[in-house]
């Protein structure tokens, strides 16, 4: 099951079935300034900080922090995977940055439901594990991660 947009009302443990596909509706332009001024304050590594200095660098060219990259995923899965009042991420389970974010790369995410079973601690809760996959504007993956998520039960509330 693939949607191009997010649930409005919130998305309950019941809206995520195993094989659910979300799109981002938006995307985020990574800017060359903003992604200095992001190392700068919070990675502050060479390849992040200016043209010059990324040269050397593995990469050879500035690029952004892949904190920066989580970021800005982050925006895009709470715009898109809005839960319902209740839930909440509880952790990662893999993270991994596959290539470089480039000034001027424009990111979206889709995320797809891997796995969901009720709590066993946590009565009207369900826990969905997800792949979130932020690509650049060339459909190639920059970002993968793998969480899971804490959600309310419809039938709960």
């Amino acid at each position: 099951m693939t949607d191009a947009t997010a649930k409005p009302d919130g998305f309950y443990f019941e809206d995520m079935p195993v094989g659910r596909v979300l799109h981002s509706a938006r995307s985020i332009s990574m800017d060359r300034d903003r992604m200095i001024a992001f190392a700068a304050e919070f990675d502050p590594q060479p390849a992040h900080l200016s043209e010059a200095q990324a040269a050397e660098s593995q990469f050879g060219q500035l690029c952004a922090s892949g904190w920066h990259t989580g970021s800005a995923t982050m925006r895009l899965v709470a715009e898109t995977l809005v839960i319902a009042r209740g839930g909440m991420g509880l952790g990662v389970e893999a993270m991994r940055w596959p290539r470089p974010v480039l000034p001027g790369d424009t990111l979206r995410v889709t995320i797809a439901v891997l796995a969901a079973r009720p709590s066993r601690s946590q009565p009207g809760r369900g826990l969905v594990t997800i792949r979130t996959t932020t690509f650049n504007q060339h459909d190639l993956p920059v970002q993968e991660l793998t969480s899971v998520v804490m959600m309310p039960m419809r039938s709960a509330g």
